[in-house]
């Protein structure tokens, strides 16, 4: 089972970002409403309470969902320089013909489809929404050795993996394995990563430390080692983050005295929820990890 529920992004006007994801992802939206104080305290930032959000579904029906809330803009924020959650990785169907969708479009394109380096059979591309979310949009042919990567059945299916932008990639993978009993799929990979080159301006030939964590056979995160010139991400006190805020992840259970988590256990309203109990942990460089329990 992929443990990954659902991504959530901060936007600045709920209801344009909606209409894009709806236009250009063929995503719909199933749920709308505003954050409550009990989820808003949950994720330690109280200050979420009462701004709007909007839960929204791929073409192809998977319960992995993208959430949307809206919050301030920083206008500090830029994207994929520093730590915390920085991208969301979308299975496609046919990628050159979805690359042609974003051409024109508001959604900035970092990265024109390409092979993966050191992943054969795996091509993607990469874009940028409005309020600094990088998306990874994957078309998978083949599986790496020992793991499962979904095929879509739509042509921008699901979120399947969410990429962490790490300060300390080793100490992140022994906090996720101690936390949320995860396992470390692919250790330290050394590749040319073009996109966080460029985001740092620095020579493209550099390469970056990257790894993934896993569930059985199911990858699901992947964690990349930000260089030294990479800094903590701005954000006004009290609200989410800017760009990609919260992942929440499927678990057994969770324990009512766990001194990692923000708050207690909540059973928040909503289709991410669908009646369960979830909290939250800050994690390493203060990344957000819902938790959603399943028993």
């Amino acid at each position: 089972m992929n443990l990954l529920r659902a991504g959530t992004v901060s936007v600045a006007d709920l209801g344009a970002s909606r209409s894009l994801y709806e236009r250009y992802f063929d995503y719909r939206t199933v749920e709308e409403g505003i954050i409550e104080p009990p989820l808003a305290n949950a994720w330690g930032t109280p200050k979420s309470a009462g701004c709007p959000y909007a839960v929204l579904q791929p073409a192809s029906g998977a319960e992995i969902y993208l959430r949307l809330v809206e919050a301030p803009p920083v206008g500090a924020f830029v994207p994929l320089v520093t730590y915390g959650w920085s991208a969301l990785e979308f299975c496609v169907r046919d990628l050159r013909a979805i690359a042609g969708r974003f051409r024109d479009s508001p959604f900035r394109v970092l990265g024109k489809p390409r092979p993966v380096d050191g992943l054969e059979g795996i091509q993607a591309m990469q874009i940028q929404g409005p309020d600094g979310e990088v998306c990874y949009l994957t078309q998978i042919e083949a599986d790496p050795p020992g793991f499962v990567l979904p095929r879509a059945q739509s042509p921008i299916d699901h979120l399947f993996i969410n990429v962490l932008a790490a300060s300390d990639m080793d100490a992140s993978q022994r906090w996720m394995v101690r936390h949320l009993g995860l396992r470390v799929g692919r250790g330290r990979m050394d590749i040319v990563y073009t996109l966080l080159a460029n985001a740092f301006g620095i020579s493209p030939t550099r390469t970056f430390a990257i790894s993934t964590m896993v569930h059985e056979s199911n990858v699901f995160l992947e964690v990349d080692q930000l260089p030294g010139e990479a800094t903590r991400r701005p954000r006004h006190a009290g609200h989410l983050p800017p760009g990609i805020a919260v992942t929440t992840l499927r678990t057994p259970r969770i324990e009512d005295d766990d001194p990692s988590l923000i708050a207690a256990p909540t059973v928040p309203p909503g289709k991410v929820y669908d009646g369960r109990r979830s909290a939250t942990r800050a994690g390493p460089d203060g990344t957000l990890f819902e938790v959603l329990e399943t028993v």
